[in-house]
């Protein structure tokens, strides 16, 4: 982008964009631009592959809640039509033959695309590493937010404070200033990766359910800007806070231990782990305990 004027020449020749680059690089203006390695683009490239698949799958679920037109058929009491529920109520109908084989094809794509994003969660799982695991201790942030997150950023030694990775993700307002005049501040610049950044809004909003800090943040904001914004907001401060996570190495201060136990749990059963039925909350203590994610006074009761 900070070479955007190349594109802007009024004679626009490659032999011309060339000499220009090489006079940028003599010079020492030329931008440099990271290139991850193999492993991180794996990851961005199983997370879009996951986002995207979701995102399908919620159009065509909500495409697929119709209720016939003109035939007598209930509206269906269930939340989801697509569940077990859903679905037993939805074999009990007598819709015309046309409808029902349109709504047979339906549910074949969607467990085709079920069956696909399964197959891309076991893969994500499996690349989980202990980066996954720190950031899975603030509440909102799952598996996939979190491996998402870490292939966005890479070597988070390449932002040398906050505010930088706050600007890689698009999250930063717009500012607008002449003189001494006053800084107008607009909507964020949206520059970035974008699917980080939903990602981001994402876990902001299911952080802001929970008791803490994060929820007190967003109500402040919520009750001054709106929903919107504070969302926003939130994530901008979930960006900073994975920053100082991973630089100090650090779990989140304000982490629940039977939650964050939970979402090990559901990353190993994706990973291929087996069942352990019987295991209860000593259990689970004791593994958070030995993973230094559980407060002290809360684990095995000995020294791990």
């Amino acid at each position: 982008m900070q070479v955007k004027a190349i594109a802007h020449a009024r004679i626009k020749t490659d032999k011309i964009d060339a000499g220009v680059l090489a006079q940028l690089h003599a010079s020492g203006f030329l931008p440099e631009v990271w290139v991850p390695d193999e492993r991180t683009e794996r990851l961005r490239r199983l997370v879009a592959a996951a986002q995207s698949g979701r995102a399908a799958s919620h159009a065509r679920e909500e495409r697929g809640a119709w209720h016939p037109a003109g035939a007598l058929v209930p509206k269906c009491p269930h939340a989801d039509l697509f569940n077990n529920r859903g679905r037993a109520w939805l074999e009990r109908q007598v819709p015309p033959d046309d409808e029902r084989t349109a709504i047979a094809r339906h549910i074949r794509e969607i467990d085709r695309l079920a069956e696909d994003l399964a197959d891309l969660d076991r893969d994500i799982a499996r690349d989980a590493d202990p980066q996954v695991g720190r950031l899975q201790t603030i509440t909102g942030v799952n598996a996939v937010v979190a491996t998402g997150i870490i292939a966005a950023i890479g070597d988070i030694h390449r932002f040398g404070e906050p505010q930088k990775l706050v600007s890689y993700f698009g999250l930063n307002p717009r500012v607008r200033q002449s003189g001494l005049g006053v800084a107008q501040y607009g909507r964020i610049s949206k520059h970035g990766r974008s699917h980080a950044r939903a990602m981001l809004v994402e876990a902001a909003g299911a952080a802001a359910k929970a008791p803490g800090p994060l929820r007190a943040f967003f109500l402040r904001i919520r009750n001054k800007r709106g929903r919107q914004v504070a969302a926003v907001a939130v994530a901008r401060k979930l960006a900073v806070l994975i920053r100082h996570m991973q630089t100090r190495q650090e779990n989140y201060l304000w982490v629940r231990p039977a939650l964050v136990a939970a979402k090990q749990r559901q990353l190993a059963l994706k990973a291929g782990a087996p069942n352990e039925r019987g295991v209860g909350r000593r259990g689970s203590s004791l593994r958070l305990h030995c993973q230094g994610i559980a407060q002290p006074g809360e684990g095995c009761g000995r020294a791990c």
